[in-house]
């Protein structure tokens, strides 16, 4: 298992905390290891493999010139919940890298943003050891469920260094 997604498992299944402070607690934790998503504030919701999702909570430091979530605040939304994916899913073999990412903004983000990343597990097998794209699909929606931006980022996965 991921040190990701051992950390969602721990920091949201202690029955102290509660699975809400828990996730809380592993959104903060998981925005240390990559400081720019800590300019989201994002609040992750659900870590397994092949999906992620988190909330980019509406707030002035996020807004752009008409009061709506920018546009790269999205991005790094759907980035991160990307990245948690990843960390979940990717075999232990193999290592990933971020290599593009093709989004669409198809409606005024008026609201706080579900971020989204999926996969389908046939993606994460049979890679070949040269290296492969594997696309995630991504999207973010407003709370009345409009989907504001969607697209795919490309991840290259190769083998690890021995």
């Amino acid at each position: 298992m991921s040190r990701v997604l051992q950390m969602w498992r721990t920091t949201t299944g202690l029955p102290v905390v509660g699975p809400r402070l828990g996730a809380k607690a592993f959104s903060l934790l998981f925005s240390q290891q990559a400081p720019y998503f800590a300019t989201i504030r994002p609040r992750f919701t659900e870590i397994r493999p092949n999906r992620a999702e988190l909330v980019i909570p509406k707030r002035r430091k996020v807004h752009n010139h008409l009061g709506t979530v920018h546009a790269i605040a999205l991005c790094n939304g759907l980035e991160a919940a990307m990245g948690a994916l990843a960390e979940a899913t990717v075999p232990a073999d193999k290592r990933w890298i971020p290599k593009g990412m093709d989004v669409s903004y198809t409606a005024k983000a008026t609201s706080d943003i579900t971020c989204v990343a999926e996969t389908d597990p046939e993606q994460w097998t049979g890679l070949p050891d040269e290296g492969a794209d594997l696309h995630v699909r991504v999207s973010g929606a407003r709370d009345d469920g409009t989907v504001v931006v969607e697209g795919a980022i490309r991840l290259w996965v190769t083998p690890k260094k021995r």
